[in-house]
Formats: C-alpha cells, sequence, structure tokens
C-alpha cells in the first residue's frame, strides 16, 4: 500500500544559496559510472565507518548534557540519549551526506547531536503507557520504568529544544553561513512536528491496519529524510540534489523498520515474538512475503536516488552501504565500535 503524503512547500519557494565558505569540494576530470560506485560500495567496510563516528559521536553527546539544575530532568535526558544500544544511524546519516558534498564532520556533528537528542526525546515518548506503553527500549528499561511518567515527559520535552539550540551554539559560523542553519531547524522541526513524526504516532494510535504504510512513512521515513538532508543542507548542496537525499533518507527510513517487522513477524511464526501490538505490522497484516517485495522495492528506490551522485565518486560509498545494512542486518551495530 503506497503511503500518504502531506503537502510541503515547494523547493521553487526556497531561494536556493551559494556554496558555503571553506568547504573544500573534491575535483574530479571524469565521474566514474554507476556500476563502478556500486561495485565499490559493496565492498565498503561499514562497520568500521560506523563505529569510528559512533565514537565521535557518544563522546560529543556526552559533553552536549552535562548533569546540571534539576539533576533528575538531567540525569533521565542522559539515560536515553546516552543508551548503549543506540544505534546512532541519524547522526551518521547526516555526517555521511554532509562529507558527500564535501562537507566538514565539524561542521556537522552539532546538527547530528540534535537528531539524536530529538529522536531519543521521541522515542521517550513512544513508549509512554498512554502511547505504545513500551516497558523496554535499546535493551534496556524504557525511561519511564526507570524514571517515572512525569520525568519522562519533561525529559523529552527538554530534549526537543536542547537539540535546537545545540545545532546554534555549536556550529562552527566559519563552516556554515546562518540561512544553512535556518534551513537545517526548519527541516528538523518540521520531521518531527504535526505533519511529520508526530502525525505517524497520532495514527499508530488511532488508525486501523490501513494506515499502517502511513504511520511507517511518518515514524520513521521522516527521520531518515530528515537526517540525510539536513548533511545535504549543511553542505550546501544544490536543490535538486537536496530532493534525491530527501527521497533516498526516506526510502531507507522506511525500509529499516520494515525488515524490523519482517525479522519480528518471523519470530512471532516461530513462536518465540511479542505480538502486544497485533496489528501495527506491514509483515503482520500483509505476509512476510509481500513486505520482502516491499523491501527490495525501497532498496532499489534508495540506491536509484544515489545514482544521481556518481559524479562525487567514492563519497557516496557510505549511503549506498546503509541502505544494504537496512535490508540484510549484516553486522551488528552495538559491536561496531568496539
Amino acid at each position: 500500500m503506497a503511503p500518504f503524503t502531506i503537502t510541503t512547500l515547494p523547493s521553487s519557494r526556497i531561494c536556493h544559496l551559494p556554496k558555503a565558505p571553506n568547504l573544500k569540494l573534491p575535483i574530479r576530470c571524469s565521474a566514474p559510472s554507476v556500476a563502478s560506485v556500486r561495485s565499490k560500495a559493496a565492498n565498503f567496510d561499514l562497520k568500521t565507518y560506523w563505529g569510528s563516528l559512533m565514537v565521535q559521536i557518544n563522546q560529543k553527546l556526552d559533553e552536549a548534557i552535562p548533569v546540571r539544575f534539576p539533576p533528575q530532568i538531567y540525569e533521565a535526558m542522559r539515560y536515553s540519549v546516552l543508551a548503549k544500544g543506540a544505534k546512532r544511524a541519524p547522526p551518521v546519516m547526516c555526517i555521511s551526506a554532509c562529507e558527500l558534498f564535501g562537507g566538514s564532520r565539524l561542521a556537522a556533528f552539532p546538527t547530528a547531536c540534535a537528531l539524536e537528542m530529538v529522536h531519543a526525546a521521541s522515542l521517550i515518548h513512544d513508549d509512554l503507557p498512554c502511547m505504545d506503553d513500551s516497558p523496554s527500549r535499546r535493551g534496556q528499561p524504557s525511561n519511564h520504568t526507570i524514571y517515572g511518567v512525569d520525568m519522562a515527559i519533561l525529559a523529552g520535552d527538554a530534549l526537543f529544544p536542547l537539540g535546537f539550540s545545540h545545532i546554534v551554539s555549536h556550529t562552527p559560523s566559519k563552516l556554515v553561513p546562518e540561512p544553512y542553519l535556518l534551513r537545517v531547524i526548519a527541516e528538523m522541526a518540521r520531521s518531527v512536528g504535526s505533519t511529520g513524526m508526530a502525525a505517524g504516532q497520532f495514527l499508530d494510535l488511532e488508525g486501523g491496519s490501513n494506515a499502517v504504510g502511513f504511520i511507517q512513512d511518518k515514524k520513521f521515513g521522516e527521520m531518515g529524510e530528515c537526517s540525510a538532508v539536513c548533511g545535504g543542507l549543511l553542505a550546501g548542496a544544490e536543490e535538486d540534489e537536496i530532493e534525491r537525499l530527501r527521497r533516498y533518507g526516506r526510502a531507507v527510513g522506511v525500509l529499516y523498520a520494515l525488515v524490523d517487522d519482517i525479522i519480528k513477524e518471523r519470530l512471532n511464526v516461530e513462536g518465540v515474538g511479542d505480538r502486544k501490538n497485533k496489528g501495527k505490522s506491514y509483515a503482520e497484516i500483509y505476509g512476510v512475503e509481500k513486505a520482502t517485495e516491499k523491501a527490495e522495492e525501497l532498496r532499489a528506490k534508495a540506491k536509484e536516488e544515489l545514482d544521481g551522485f556518481e559524479k562525487y565518486g567514492e563519497q557516496v560509498l557510505p549511503l549506498y552501504s546503509f541502505v544494504d545494512y537496512a535490508f540484510d542486518r549484516s553486522f551488528s551495530v552495538d559491536d561496531a565500535s568496539g
């Protein structure tokens, strides 16, 4: 089932900005073929790449959320953001998209950390008894089971604005012009708002089985889209490149969630799964075979979008590899950072 879509401001109404200053863009005499880049992507060491970034991201997140007054809120915030089971997919995708266009990691880290903050906040709220009522998250008790519902709500409420303020206060102005940051903040606000992830959670609560496509598109596709787009915006990508990243990120986000559904449904069939949220899984409603076909379509769509970046050569390899990882889960991200 094709997901619903929400009308957004057309790109033609957004003025295009020049390339950011002080960015060292690669110089190439000729662009490699799509087949050549895809072939190299198959051999790209994503686990090492991802793991090295996780170490840096975890350190910067630790520094970004020091315990202040009132300490209880900060402890609850840190509990979810710094959870050992966090895979850091949104920040890693953001950094990879920024580097694709010659951007610096120093320029991307603040936004990458902000993405993880708003992601963690959304998970804290999703797990609440009045929402998905989940007792665990990322292999440990969910936030409200440790700190209580009241503190979990406050922790999530505090993480959203902290993410936005962190972008403004920590992004080097010499690397990223202020108008770029405004677009990044607007993109992030849109993705978590009433037409984005919040809409997905609403339908998760109120919608029937026919809304599962919309739910996945909004709850999971939005974060993937936002992560990729923000990386491109930081590096001053062209408008058509931003739109490619938008389609790519959404496809990968939904693909990841869909494969999770498939894995869980196979466990359910074997009698070892948890059918607590019965009727909310694409694989459960349409079957594993149909869900797998949908996953293949999303995988192909994501790679097709990346084919348009062939002129950037090997800088696109991490983004290609994310697609394959989302589909086949060839390694454990939890162990990637060593």
